[in-house]
Formats: structure tokens, sequence, C-alpha cells
């Protein structure tokens, strides 16, 4: 089965505008696999640390983070951890100095089956401008 996500530009050092992005992907995408998916869709290097928590706001002190001693984002499927407890959203913080962060949300389409012929994930549509993680400085 194929989930639709939506994929919101938050925050980060360099972001000048907005920017998400639909993506669909499979149910059996993991939160390591979905890490990949977002850089490729940003056209973001993969140098350096993130984490995936969920929290009401991005600045929330009570937070449930992914990827630690106890959890294991190789084994944590997107599936797992939706639907999320009410007034909660999912974020993806991408290198902690710039601090990129991404909202992702399940959109209100149903999980359909794989169309044939296309490949998964795909980047189904996007708005406003992609970040651009290094910006030329002047």
């Amino acid at each position: 089965m194929i989930n639709t996500l939506r994929i919101t530009l938050m925050a980060g050092h360099y972001a000048e505008s907005n920017w998400h992005a639909v993506l669909e992907v499979d149910t059996s995408t993991t939160l390591q696999d979905l890490h990949y998916i977002i850089q490729n869709a940003v056209n973001f290097d993969d140098d350096h640390m993130y984490e995936f928590f969920t929290a009401r706001t991005p600045r929330s002190r009570s937070r449930e983070r992914y990827d630690t001693d106890e959890v294991d984002i190789d084994t944590v499927l997107v599936d797992d951890v939706f639907p999320l407890e009410k007034g909660d959203k999912l974020f993806y913080l991408f290198d902690f100095g710039d601090d990129w962060l991404f909202q992702i949300s399940k959109t209100r389409h149903k999980p359909f089956d794989p169309k044939p012929g296309v490949s998964y994930p795909r980047l189904v549509s996007e708005e406003g401008e992609r970040p651009e993680q290094y910006p030329p400085y002047e």
C-alpha cells in the first residue's frame, strides 16, 4: 500500500521562502528511509546528524524522540508513528547547526495500491522554492 505524505519546511538557518512537497511512499517505509527521501526531495547532502520527534510544537519540552537507545529508526515504520496522539505533529530536524526543521503529515488521501509502472517513493508535487543547503556567501 502507498501513503501520501506532506513535507513542509518550517525553519532553517538559510530558509528564505516557504516550501512543501507531497510525496507518495510505501507503507514499509522506515523513518531511516524517510530521512533519505526528504534529503532527495530537497537535494541536500546527507552530511549531518538528524532526528525525528513528535510534539505539539517544535519547541515543546515534552517530545517523543526516535533513534534513541531504545528506538532504532531503521525499524520504525512511518505507519508505526501515525496516527499521532491528538495535538501532536511529526517533525524531522536535520543539521543541528543550521536547524533545518520539517513537519511531516499524512494527507487525507487513503492508502492505495501501487500503480503499475510507477516507482515509489515519488514526488507528486511541490510548491515554493526548494531551500538551498549551502547558499553562496557574499
